[in-house]
């Protein structure tokens, strides 16, 4: 009988949900917005706006909080923001463009247009093709090599140069791992085929075609009106520096787009428009189609299936992933750079999109975009943001808990084997490049060349292990990492490990080695 009461009362719960007007939903979505703005401000929150559209119109669109802490400027519909992996969708809409048009095939090998691209394994490079390229399938582990683009001064070519040197961790095709370069190789692609870089084929082919007037493909053409990124690097929320001579501009295929709501609300209305806008048509249903079909299956964990039971399998599109939610499916992308976090979701059967844009790292982002999909399905209310603050608050205590395991296993009263000055040089690694160790004012400090604002203080921890004390220039929010030297035969520091954990840029593939 608790079984059946808990049934019937979801059941209405959900009947209530969804008899509610379409104007009633959105003054829900209004509040609530308010409401989880108010509640992450302080803690590591700026800014945040929405856009909503149904039936092929522009129902909600509107901005909360403020551009940059410590200014009133504040967040409206056309504040441009950085929408980082949402920019993939575009990359393969431009693909399908130049399917459509007979230019290209989905299955045609990536060799055909990039004969120099080179995989590790050379029967992977032969057989790899333009779809295996954008659905995450490849064999290499997910974000690997994204320390190759992430606010490095390489060029999108020296990028793609490096990628041989990246080692698989599952067979070809046989597994799924998230991956920004095969979609900067895609980019390579558009170029390529077109004749025209991504930057200028996105913005001609698809942003002027449906008037996302607004909205830019490089980050040094940005107009009035942007959010600037905030996090607690450097120990408290801050408003990121931006680093001179580094950028994403050869990851552009990756990461590229800069928008507003307002700009995305037209976008949305493309996608669910199968590719035409207000009659125009950019790319055919056909083609909008191959996007939305699973490329690649990812398997449910028990947990996931426990917290949404209505959820039956999650896959792998083309610039999108794939999921069902309550009887509908959902194509959705989410994207993360640092201090900007934002999502776009598809409920075609609802006839229905939105995006959520941040200029934070708080959980804000994934609470609107859970509330605002419940709301669109008729879900039962569920309070997201309550949910969040506590998964942050336990977060916390775990990460307190795992450094004093941490501290307990330093040895103390410990000296370096050599000399502060024995341990100074360049460390090089095929893939990445030169990392050098110099002695200043009496400490060592590590300079990661490709990545200018990658700059740490080496404070000894014990024996020939030093802890990573970033400055303020790197923007990413590192956690506490060391750096190890390894003392060969001959009693000289040949040899620098870094244990630098995260959720994005894997250390762990460096195999630096002393260069001089």
């Amino acid at each position: 009988m608790k079984k059946l009461n808990l049934i019937l009362f979801i059941l209405l719960l959900s009947l209530s949900v969804s008899a509610q007007t379409l104007d009633e939903k959105l003054a829900a979505i209004d509040a609530y917005a308010n409401k989880v703005v108010e509640t992450w401000k302080d803690k590591s929150g700026a800014g945040m706006a929405i856009a909503i559209v149904k039936d092929d119109k522009v129902v909600l669109q509107r901005g909360y909080g403020v551009r940059e802490l410590g200014k009133p400027d504040k967040v409206d519909e056309n504040t441009i923001f950085e929408i980082a992996s949402n920019s993939k969708a575009f990359t393969t809409a431009s693909l399908a463009i130049l399917v459509d048009e007979k230019k290209l095939n989905w299955n045609d090998k990536v060799s055909k247009y990039l004969p120099d691209f080179q995989m590790y394994d050379p029967w992977v490079t032969n057989e790899l093709t333009v779809r295996d390229l954008v659905t995450h399938r490849v064999g290499l582990d997910t974000f690997s090599g994204d320390l190759l683009w992430f606010n490095t001064t390489y060029s999108m070519d020296d990028m793609l140069k490096r990628v041989r040197y990246l080692k698989p961790v599952s067979s070809f095709r046989s597994r799924y791992g998230y991956q920004n370069l095969m979609f900067v190789a895609a980019g390579k692609i558009i170029e390529v085929v077109s004749g025209k870089p991504w930057p200028v084929f996105v913005k001609e082919r698809i942003m002027n075609e449906i008037g996302m007037t607004r909205s830019t493909t490089r980050i040094d053409a940005l107009p009035d009106n942007v959010a600037r990124p905030h996090n607690e690097s450097g120990g408290k929320l801050r408003v990121l520096p931006q680093i001179k001579g580094a950028n994403y501009e050869g990851a552009y295929g990756a990461v590229g787009v800069n928008a507003s709501v307002a700009d995305l609300s037209r976008w949305i209305r493309l996608q669910l428009g199968r590719g035409t806008f207000e009659g125009k048509k950019i790319f055919s249903s056909e083609q909008s189609n191959q996007m939305w079909q699973p490329n690649m299956m990812q398997p449910l964990s028990e947990s996931a299936i426990k917290a949404n039971p209505t959820r039956h399998f999650s896959a792998v599109g083309m610039g999108w992933f794939l999921y069902d939610y309550y009887g509908r499916k959902i194509i959705n992308h989410s994207g993360g750079l640092d201090g900007m976090l934002s999502y776009t979701v598809l409920i075609p059967e609802e006839n229905a999109g939105f995006v959520v844009l941040t200029n934070s790292e708080s959980p804000s982002f994934i609470v609107m975009m859970n509330k605002i999909r419940d709301v669109l399905v008729g879900a039962p209310d569920r309070d997201y943001n309550a949910e969040a603050v506590k998964q942050v608050a336990d977060g916390k205590a775990r990460d307190a808990e795992e450094s004093k395991k941490v501290d307990a296993t330093r040895i103390p009263n410990t000296k370096t084997s050599l000399k502060l000055a024995d341990y100074t040089g360049k460390f090089s690694d095929k893939m990445y490049g030169d990392v050098t160790i110099a002695e200043e004012n009496g400490k060592l400090v590590m300079r990661m060349i490709p990545t200018p604002g990658f700059v740490a203080d080496l404070e000894h921890w014990h024996l020939d292990t030093f802890v990573i004390k970033w400055r303020p220039s790197t923007g990413y929010n590192f956690p506490r990492g060391f750096a190890t030297f390894v003392i060969n035969k001959d009693g000289k520091a040949d040899e620098l490990r870094l244990d630098q954990p995260n959720n994005d840029l894997w250390f762990y593939e460096l195999d630096l080695r002393r260069a001089k």
